[in-house]
């Protein structure tokens, strides 16, 4: 199957009834599939790549716990209960990181003369200036904007999908989206950034 050919209900049930079982073929095909979209919506939201993998993990031993345990019933919305999963595993991580004091972010001293920063830094350069651009106006969304955005962009979920996981009609989600988009392209404009498509 290539990356962009959207895996059929059927297939994907095949495949967690075999995980299920313990067919050790079908979870890795399940992990395969998966894991670069859990971990890029993960690391959206939580921003270090070491903490967006440890939550990736943590999600799929959800996953495996649950259909080990037959907690989990196909029902054609693996899609959406994965992705909910993610997207409440990385909220947690966000509220606990918030209750502990945060180290100073070595980008905000980018301005001060004699600061160490090496090309390999984030935000250091065109592009990563372009990041912490993009990381602010992404900030200043509303969360549930910013949850949309996030799910199409970094979860790759469908509008379709989208509506099952957060129980709104796809034209909201549409509508908000585009609002969203709009707002991002603004901000950016104003900062000086690259425009989103």
């Amino acid at each position: 199957m290539s990356a962009h050919q959207e895996p059929s209900a059927d297939d994907v049930a095949g495949l967690l009834v075999a995980a299920s079982r313990g067919e050790e073929t079908a979870w890795c095909e399940l992990v395969e599939r998966y894991t670069r979209r859990v971990f890029a919506l993960v690391k959206s939201r939580v921003r270090r790549a070491d903490l967006a993998e440890e939550v990736t993990q943590s999600v799929f031993a959800t996953v495996a716990a649950k259909l080990g345990s037959g907690g989990y019933t196909e029902q054609g919305r693996f899609e959406s209960w994965l992705f909910r999963v993610a997207m409440n595993r990385a909220r947690d991580e966000m509220r606990r990181a918030a209750r502990q004091a945060a180290p100073m972010d070595p980008v905000a001293f980018s301005g001060v003369e004699g600061s160490e920063r090496s090309a390999g830094t984030p935000g250091h350069g065109a592009d990563g200036a372009d990041l912490v651009r993009l990381r602010a106006a992404m900030a200043e969304l509303n969360e549930e904007d910013r949850e949309v955005v996030e799910l199409r962009h970094h979860g790759g979920m469908s509008f379709k999908q989208m509506a099952e996981m957060l129980g709104e009609p796809v034209g909201t989600l549409l509508a908000r989206h585009h609002r969203a988009l709009h707002k991002l392209r603004k901000a950016l404009d104003q900062s000086g950034a690259g425009v989103v498509e």
